[in-house]
């Protein structure tokens, strides 16, 4: 199995409340079973909308059902602020509440 990389433009410091860009955060994404999957799958083109982006994220879920490191991957998604995308078997929309919670709890902090 091939070594999955940081995503492009990731940062070499990461700001407060984020993890840390070490290769072993990233480490859990090797046994992801999206590991070969092309990411359009769970990425809505700009123009994509309703019903369509509807069955992308119903397939994309789908996937994530299946994965042995989903939790992983749905609190990476939690942690860094990831608004777009399925995550750990979850939307963006779906995201959005705790997404603002704990930026709610981080700036109270």
């Amino acid at each position: 199995m091939r070594r999955r990389k940081p995503p492009a433009g990731a940062v070499s410091k990461a700001p407060a409340g984020l993890p840390l860009p070490l290769i072993e955060n990233w480490a859990w994404q090797d046994r992801a079973a999206c590991a070969d999957v092309d990411p359009e799958l769970f990425f809505a083109a700009e123009s994509e909308r309703g019903p369509r982006k509807h069955a992308r994220e119903v397939i994309a879920k789908s996937l994530c059902k299946t994965c042995p490191v989903r939790r992983e991957c749905r609190e990476h998604a939690l942690v860094v602020g990831e608004v777009y995308g399925v995550w750990g078997g979850t939307t963006e929309e779906e995201r959005e509440p705790s997404l603002h919670a704990r930026g709610h709890h981080l700036r109270a902090s």
